[in-house]
């Protein structure tokens, strides 16, 4: 078997592991970024979870910066994002549209400045944990078996898989029930006549998403859509949702659609995927027919991209040292040991109903999340990011959003680098020390 050393091991290549492994290299140690497909990006790129939302609070406030915000900065730069731009459906101040493949090779080029060495087609399957410090991870590869050693490992799997093969306690579903969030089979369509939509909006503005802001649209790009409910009651098509959604890009004449919804499988069971890839493609197909006979603009539209996978938004958390809770985010809770802020509500879709539930932010619109919900109870050297933090089932309806799977990936990158410079293990990092260290690097805190 082949062994590889490193300082720092990220697991997992999705917007928090893409983040964390730059912040890592940054600070001079060296980083290793595992990721099992032949690219990064993970949902953003293989499921086509599109756009961002949101780097903004309800009031318009940037609250997530850093590197996150460089990457938009170098896709702009590319022309593979407008930048952030009004949310036309109301549900968040702003949405980041972007183009996938142009963001795959601008986080590409951002990890290797930052000096990360990469393995893609690389599949974490075991670790080896003993006393409550892992010493290494093993990948199955196309060039054989794999070891990867390291003093501290970042989690950004998505799915907990680095803690729950270490034997790190994690928690899945709503009050551990197993009942996740349902998952999603995104698709795209080229050919809609995104002016016609508009119109429509304009002139049935009942038939749209309360918040839809319908007075500032004639002024406003189109962004995202939520509603056409008249034609959806009447479709007859068998998925167990209540309205029509989809997001405008990035082209002229493209959506991306988030209209399918495969509910009670687990996204950790092998057979419960299968199932749900099965699924997903079978209601893509279902949908983009009833889209072209039904909803104005449609006519001539034609599907030109089905995800890679199948999106999933709530599997395994860690059990941290604080779990984040709904309360908190709904009090716009701040915290000392805050290491990134959201204005993202709370958003569940229902696991068994047909709807979405959403919670929103007191205060100033924004909540914070504590360095503690990154540290797992037990492992010494291990810290985990994006999707799988130390939450409630209802707080992590937003903490799964990519802005702020990129801001908590950035913490945990810079804390496992801190972690190793200084002897110690993440558990011992120095919060204020590490809060300077990101605001050095321009995160918002």
């Amino acid at each position: 078997m082949k062994k590889v050393e490193a300082d720092v091991v990220v697991v997992g290549g999705g917007p928090a592991g893409v983040v964390a492994a730059i912040a890592a290299g940054r600070q001079g140690v060296r980083t290793v970024l595992a990721e099992r497909y032949g690219f990064v990006g993970g949902m953003s790129t293989a499921a086509m979870v599109y756009p961002w939302m949101t780097f903004h609070a309800d009031s318009g406030e940037q609250v997530i910066r850093g590197i996150a915000q460089e990457i938009v900065d170098r896709l702009i730069e590319r022309g593979g994002s407008p930048g952030h731009l009004r949310d036309t459906v109301g549900f968040v101040h702003t949405v980041t549209p972007y183009h996938p493949e142009i963001y795959q090779v601008v986080a590409m080029e951002m990890l290797r400045e930052a000096g990360v060495r990469l393995f893609l087609h690389s599949f974490v399957d075991e670790v080896d944990a003993r006393d409550g410090t892992i010493r290494a991870v093993r990948m199955t590869t196309k060039s054989g078996r794999i070891e990867l050693t390291g003093r501290v490992f970042v989690d950004t799997s998505g799915d907990a898989d680095v803690a729950y093969l270490s034997g790190t306690p994690t928690l899945q579903g709503r009050d551990g029930d197993l009942q996740s969030q349902p998952m999603t089979m995104k698709f795209r369509m080229r050919g809609v006549d995104l002016k016609q939509v508009k119109a429509y909006m304009i002139a049935h503005p009942d038939n749209f998403y309360k918040k839809t802001p319908i007075a500032e649209l004639p002024d406003l790009p189109l962004t995202g859509v939520c509603g056409f409910y008249s034609q959806w009651k009447s479709s007859g098509v068998p998925i167990n949702r209540d309205q029509v959604l989809f997001f405008t890009g990035p082209a002229e004449d493209e959506v991306l659609v988030n209209c399918t919804r495969v509910q009670g499988l687990d996204g950790t069971n092998v057979e419960d995927l299968t199932r749900a890839e099965e699924e997903g493609r079978k209601q893509v197909l279902m949908m983009a027919e009833f889209l072209k006979r039904d909803v104005p603009g449609f006519e001539g539209a034609s599907v030109s991209a089905v995800g890679t996978q199948i999106g999933i938004r709530e599997t395994r958390r860690i059990v941290g040292h604080y779990s984040l809770t709904k309360e908190d985010v709904i009090a716009g809770r701040k915290f000392e040991d805050a290491i990134a802020r959201s204005g993202y509500p709370i958003d569940i879709h229902d696991p068994s109903g047909k709807g979405v539930s959403a919670s929103w932010i007191a205060g100033d619109g924004t909540y914070d999340i504590p360095y503690r919900c990154l540290v797992p109870q037990t492992t010494r050297n291990l810290l985990a990011a994006g999707r799988c933090i130390s939450t409630t089932h209802e707080a992590l309806a937003t903490t799964r959003l990519t802005p702020s799977c990129m801001a908590t990936g950035q913490a945990a990158g810079t804390a496992a680098a801190l972690a190793v410079l200084e002897g110690a293990t993440p558990g011992e990092v120095d919060v204020q020390q590490l809060r300077e260290a990101l605001r050095r690097e321009k995160a918002y805190l």
